[in-house]
């Protein structure tokens, strides 16, 4: 039976106690060395300092791993140190990034094996919110902890480092006993359903964490979903808050989103600005359930002071689509429980029978489950590409574009985002039909895949090509 997340918190007898302290964990700085990223297996609570420990895989021994902080335009260089029992890479998501150092093994590098290392470098083009995590049997290795923030400053930072928040937000499967749940990784249930959704949210790696702001003083949220598969719901508007940027990009003046609840898929960001009132405490509640869920609590502080203007951030240089001269890839998603099985091929071979249960392949594009030799398709560099992508199955999904941002052109059954701002991950309902416009400027090989984790390991990834 899956336990709700008030259910095991009310099993762990006062585990998920109010913190009164800012959560703390490692930031470091790019420079001109490398950063070494140390991934390695690591014992620690999940659920307070004196709770029960995890068996969790880190980088640095945090959770999350190290945030990176760097100025747009610098330079990223990390050194991966492989201590884990099996092969890992690390993907920097939402960074236009030079193909080969993307870390998808396979395509863009070979997988760094136990014991190995592997340097990344790359220069971080666009300011705004992204983070990285591993890119091998993600599935696993991300609901083990092998994540982290990776904030890339605008060159004029309107924010100080005190004012410029981030909230990791993780949703864990844990056991009655308050610890990570391995048994059921890999769940073929998990797989073919909605992917492995936890009953545990933590921000920072902590249990519903309190911080301290100043009233009338402007704060930037960084919220990310880090989740393998939990769609949050939230209401920005409760508290407040106004849209600041997308994805990592600006969506131009400050405003209210106007509606509620926002989905906040897995692998998607948002960053919010709060001018806090004086006397006027808040939370962020989690709102899917019949009782919302606060998962991080603000406590305001002094009186309020006289408001500045509130400025857009700085859009990033990312090239618009020419749709009148675009070409058009459809994407149809099939497969999953409930969903139509049939006429699915894995490796050449059309599966049947007991084939779904053994090689765990239950969800295919355009009839093809996991990489095929073949690429989904192939462009030539500075090409207009439109993916259509036509959802036929019974769930919704997370779709994330390797190496580009684009921008939404439309949506069936649903109204576009004023404005289309970009983003590298969208949400698409059961019989839903969307259409996504990036211009192919990046050469090299890139993936096109589910951020629900489990359906990605379950055939929904495909690749494609910009010589």
């Amino acid at each position: 039976m899956r336990l709700s997340r008030r259910q095991v918190m009310r099993t762990l007898a006062g585990g998920a106690a109010l913190l009164v302290a800012p959560p703390l964990w490692q930031v470091v700085q790019a420079q001109e060395d490398f950063i070494e990223f140390t991934a390695a297996p690591s014992r620690q609570s999940l659920v307070g300092p004196d709770g029960p420990v995890s068996d969790l895989w880190l980088y640095n021994g945090s959770t999350p791993g190290p945030e990176i902080r760097l100025k747009q335009g610098a330079r990223v260089r990390v050194r991966l140190i492989n201590n884990l029992e099996e092969p890992t890479t690390i993907h920097w998501h939402g960074i236009r990034i030079v193909n080969e150092m993307d870390g998808v093994p396979g395509l863009t590098q070979r997988a760094v094996m136990p014991g190995e290392t592997f340097e990344y470098d790359f220069v971080a083009p666009d300011a705004g919110t992204y983070w990285y995590h591993s890119h091998n049997k993600t599935w696993s290795q991300v609901a083990r902890g092998l994540y982290g923030a990776l904030i890339v400053e605008e060159p004029e930072t309107p924010f100080d480092r005190d004012h410029d928040l981030t909230l990791v937000i993780d949703d864990w499967r844990l056991t009655s006993e308050g610890v990570l749940d391995l048994a059921t990784l890999g769940s073929l249930t998990d797989w073919s359903h909605e992917g492995r959704l936890g009953n545990w949210l933590t921000v920072n790696g902590e249990v519903q964490p309190s911080f301290n702001l100043n009233a009338g003083e402007a704060y930037r949220l960084r919220l990310i979903n880090t989740s393998n598969s939990r769609i949050l719901e939230i209401d920005p508007d409760s508290f407040g808050a106004s849209l600041l940027a997308y994805d990592g990009q600006s969506t131009g003046a400050p405003k209210p989103l106007g509606y509620a609840p926002h989905l906040l898929g897995p692998a998607q960001r948002i960053d919010l600005l709060v001018v806090p009132e004086a006397g006027k405490d808040f939370v962020i509640e989690e709102i899917s359930s019949m009782e919302a869920y606060p998962f991080a609590s603000f406590a305001v502080s002094g009186t309020n002071k006289p408001a500045s203007p509130l400025v857009a951030l700085p859009a990033n240089p990312i090239p618009e689509p020419d749709l009148e001269n675009a070409v058009n890839f459809p994407l149809r998603m099939s497969g999953g429980a409930m969903g139509r099985i049939e006429d699915i091929y894995y490796q050449g071979r059309k599966l049947q029978g007991d084939d779904f249960r053994n090689t765990g392949q239950v969800w295919a594009f355009n009839g093809i489950a996991n990489m095929g030799e073949k690429p989904f398709f192939t462009v030539k560099t500075g090409e207009t590409v439109i993916i259509e992508t036509i959802n036929d199955t019974r769930f919704m999904h997370a779709m994330h574009v390797h190496g580009f941002h684009f921008r939404i052109i439309s949506r069936s059954g649903s109204t576009i985002d004023e404005g289309r701002p970009w983003r590298d991950t969208f949400l698409i309902s059961p019989n839903q039909t969307t259409r996504v416009a990036f211009v192919a400027d990046n050469p090299g090989k890139w993936l096109y895949h589910c951020h629900m984790l489990e359906h990605a390991a379950a055939g929904m990834i495909t690749w494609f090509v910009v010589e």
